[in-house]
């Protein structure tokens, strides 16, 4: 592994410094690109709604919709930026005026992802009259055509990469789409439709129909006439989503640029001010974690991984349904369930993982590098912990690797559902692109982002598409790619060896694209030992004094002089709140 110091300027440091922050985050902030400017994290910071592509058309065609009081049906995905996005639309609209509001999920395994025909079919059903999509949708031109063809009306809101066809849907709202000059292209699902909500606000208070001061506990059912759209509530305050769009931005992993940070701050802001959802609530106490200090880390390692494991191995309906529910006894039961299926996706991904670290062993001698890309199948793996699994097996190899699983739909048995994950430099999606053009039918489907990737193939097509993808992960990764870099902030200075500065590491906003503090120098071994069987504790001196460290899924031992890269941790340790080093690798020696 090779470090890479990131480079504070000095003059942004100290402009940093003296806008209020404190010294060690003003070095942090300023090594990523932060300015004085954007400290600033108030909602009124926040690019405007109309600036997005699409949110006019989508505010008119809501308003319309809920003056005529029509059957609105969202459709939502099953990970948990889908979830917190069907959440907030159905929290947001109801809140706006709308009576009539309803949710369908895909199952994972039976409907596979997004908008389809049949999916489309059971928005009908629901004696639906406009059809939104969150999260999904972009990729979905023939669930678009069913739907319209059965007389919906259909608004897309999404935030993946569009393919080569556009859907032609009444109205589509994504950052990304063509002709999208929005500054921010990094939106989740979640955070697109709450600029679809702020957008209709603003349509609903140029119509009028608002009356009374701001309210943010204004509900629904109280339409006082569907004919001219006069409410009888006053104008909602939206930022009572805002816990549950902070959740879904961190959760999918999207990169925390200027405006996501801003979300994400105000959302645990008022989280940890006890204002959120019971089910956000709920998630915290079976989580065992203090939603008083709530952090990125939280939404990140407890929370999202509880509602993802509902669209895993059960059924999103249950997380939706937990983060929009008022009722506090049910959002403890629901919560606890997912904290059970969470438990059983757990045991179920360990031994996945050491059967895929098995298998891609064997793809290479040990004495010799992985190959350029690494795709791995065995037909007991479950697809729905698959994109955990190929996570898991890139961070190991440090290269981009897919896993595969049959499919459990009906009527697709001889088909393999594949997730991937990737590396900085090789973009999957665009690799799987090729992939369908070099080797045409090989891919039934496949979608997805820079880092993470599916795509479903037949059974007898996996040996090609392995030899297709490996091709080109050769051509496009070089030595200097397929080195393992962490980009570090340099050695701690002593007088930060605090545990309230680790807290107050904690309470910042970190995530993708704006890397939580890692620092890193040579570290003297004073004693190590294995702990629960698969850990390295140890004890360093740093700058003259001893710490406690832990190194989290190692066993091997550590030399008696290295320079290791490290975060900050505040621990516990008989009732004493203490500082340990997380280490986080080891340099090349």
């Amino acid at each position: 592994m090779r470090f890479e110091p990131r480079d504070a300027p000095p003059r942004a440091t100290w402009a940093l410094t003296q806008a209020g922050l404190h010294p060690l985050l003003a070095q942090l902030y300023a090594a990523r690109g932060v300015q004085a400017a954007d400290l600033d994290d108030k909602l009124t910071r926040l690019l405007p709604p109309d600036t997005l592509q699409g949110t006019r058309e989508a505010a008119r065609l809501l308003a319309d919709a809920i003056a005529a009081d029509q059957r609105l049906v969202i459709v939502a995905d099953y990970d948990c930026d889908g979830a917190t996005a069907c959440a907030v639309a159905l929290r947001g609209l109801r809140m706006l005026g709308a009576r009539q509001v309803d949710f369908v999920v895909p199952d994972r395994v039976v409907d596979g992802y997004g908008l389809t025909p049949a999916i489309a079919d059971r928005v009908k059903a629901k004696g639906a009259d406009l059809l939104i999509t969150v999260d999904n949708g972009i990729a979905s031109a023939d669930g678009v055509a069913h739907a319209q063809a059965l007389g919906l009306q259909v608004l897309v809101t999404d935030h993946h990469l569009p393919g080569p066809e556009l859907p032609a849907a009444e109205v589509i709202v994504n950052p990304n789409q063509p002709g999208c000059t929005f500054a921010s292209k990094h939106l989740a699902g979640v955070g697109v439709m709450f600029y679809v909500l702020m957008a209709l606000r603003a349509e609903l208070r140029a119509r009028g129909v608002f009356t009374g001061a701001a309210d943010s506990q204004a509900v629904s059912g109280q339409l006082l006439s569907p004919l001219n759209g006069s409410l009888a509530i006053p104008q909602p305050k939206l930022d009572a989503l805002l816990p549950l769009v902070a959740l879904g931005t961190v959760a999918d992993v999207v990169r925390l640029d200027a405006n996501n940070r801003r979300l994400v701050a105000q959302g645990l802001k008022r989280i940890r001010a006890g204002h959120m959802p019971p089910g956000l609530a709920a998630l915290f106490q079976v989580a065992g974690r203090e939603a008083w200090r709530a952090s990125t880390f939280d939404f990140g390692f407890a929370l999202g991984p509880r509602i993802n494991a509902a669209g895993r191995l059960s059924d999103m309906t249950l997380g939706i349904t937990l983060l929009s529910t008022d009722d506090p006894q049910q959002a403890h039961e629901l919560a606890t369930k997912l904290d059970a299926i969470n438990r059983e996706r757990r045991v179920i991904e360990a031994d996945m993982r050491e059967q895929a670290e098995a298998a891609a062993a064997a793809l290479f001698d040990p004495e010799e590098a992985p190959p350029p890309a690494v795709t791995v199948f065995d037909p007991d793996f479950h697809e729905g912990v698959i994109g955990i699994v190929a996570s898991r097996l890139k961070e190991q190899l440090h290269r981009p690797c897919f896993v595969f699983a049959p499919s459990g739909a009906p009527g697709h048995e001889h088909e393999l559902k594949g997730s991937g994950r990737s590396i900085e430099g090789f973009h999957l999606r665009d690799a799987l692109d090729l992939v369908a053009k070099r080797a045409p039918g090989v891919l039934k489907r496949f979608g997805g982002h820079a880092m993470a990737a599916g795509c479903t193939i037949a059974e007898d097509q996996y040996d090609r598409f392995e030899r297709t993808l490996a091709e080109i992960a050769a051509e496009w990764l070089d030595d200097a790619t397929l080195t393992r870099r962490l980009a570090t902030d340099g050695p701690l200075p002593p007088e930060f060896r605090q545990a309230d500065i680790a807290e107050l590491l904690d309470q910042a906003i970190w995530g993708q694209g704006f890397a939580a503090p890692v620092f890193s120098e040579a570290l003297e071994l004073v004693s190590q030992r294995i702990v629960g069987e698969r850990h390295l504790a140890l004890k360093l001196r740093h700058q003259g004094q001893v710490v406690d460290a832990i190194w989290f899924g190692r066993q091997e031992p550590v030399p008696a002089q290295a320079t290791l890269a490290y975060r900050l941790e505040s621990d516990d340790w008989k009732g004493q709140r203490r500082v340990r080093f997380v280490v986080q690798g080891m340099a090349d020696a």
